[in-house]
């Protein structure tokens, strides 16, 4: 018989029901279906805030899941499988668009860059395995983050001065990117020109998991203006990244619109 600890299986019995739920819960409503007293469960969650892995939404008297859980989720992806699915997509990509193309996941307010397949013959890039940037101003970042929360996205972009620049470029403040966020949960995909490198765009599209949480983006970079279908190319990289989606269980996103 294992030795259960009732304290942490009820945390992670917490985390498993918040990772279950489409939008964040009252306290209540956490005591009530994981059959915990209502104080015991007040104190477990005041704990997991302050690990960062719960957020309370004061204003909404509700909690959902915290920077530190989406972390842990995130990785998962971070580790072999996300990478071993890939690799062979990802390559598969640059064949059919002859651009380069990579898969990144967040990092706390970064993208880390943990798979890059380069086209023959194109420009090297800043984006190689390992690299870090600002989440905000690269292409999958955005994609990411359009599909966090308003309360996450506050907690990683506190002050305006979390909002560093490489070109003189991108947005400087918690509203500018709420707005660009907007418009890229809209379209269903995210953009980036002259951002990260002058003289160079990017194209990304998120990969959900099972529970809807943005574990990375697959995302096209190239030269700007030399793409001249980028429809094609949108659709392209959804595929790859619906395909990675559905391998994790998830569903993709569905655009509003196409482009």
């Amino acid at each position: 018989m294992p030795t259960r600890v009732p304290a942490a299986q009820r945390a992670l019995r917490v985390l498993a029901f918040l990772a279950s739920q489409p939008e964040p819960v009252a306290l209540d409503h956490i005591a009530r279906v994981l059959d915990v007293p209502r104080s015991s469960t007040y104190q477990l969650i005041k704990v997991m805030i302050d690990e960062g892995f719960v957020t309370h939404l004061e204003d909404d008297h509700r909690y959902g899941l915290g920077l530190a859980a989406f972390e842990v989720g995130s990785g998962y992806s971070r580790q072999a499988p996300l990478q071993r699915v890939a690799r062979r997509p990802l390559a598969g990509l640059v064949d059919d668009l002859g651009e380069s193309a990579h898969l990144a996941t967040l990092h706390g307010a970064d993208v880390v860059y943990v798979l890059e397949e380069r086209a023959p013959g194109r420009p090297s890039l800043v984006t190689d395995v390992g690299v870090r940037l600002p989440a905000h101003l690269t292409a999958s970042g955005r994609a990411i983050l359009a599909h966090l929360s308003k309360a996450q996205v506050r907690a990683l972009f506190p002050a305006d001065e979390s909002f560093v620049s490489r070109t003189g470029t991108g947005p400087a403040t918690l509203t500018a990117l709420a707005s660009l966020l907007a418009g890229t949960r809209q379209r269903g995909w995210a953009t980036e020109d002259g951002d990260v490198t002058p003289g160079f765009a990017s194209i990304a599209v998120p990969v959900l998991d099972a529970a809807a949480h943005p574990v990375a983006a697959v995302a096209v970079t190239y030269e700007t203006g030399r793409l001249a279908a980028e429809e094609a190319v949108v659709r392209r990289v959804a595929e790859m990244a619906a395909a990675l989606t559905r391998r994790l269980r998830g569903r993709p996103a569905e655009p509003a619109n196409h482009p």
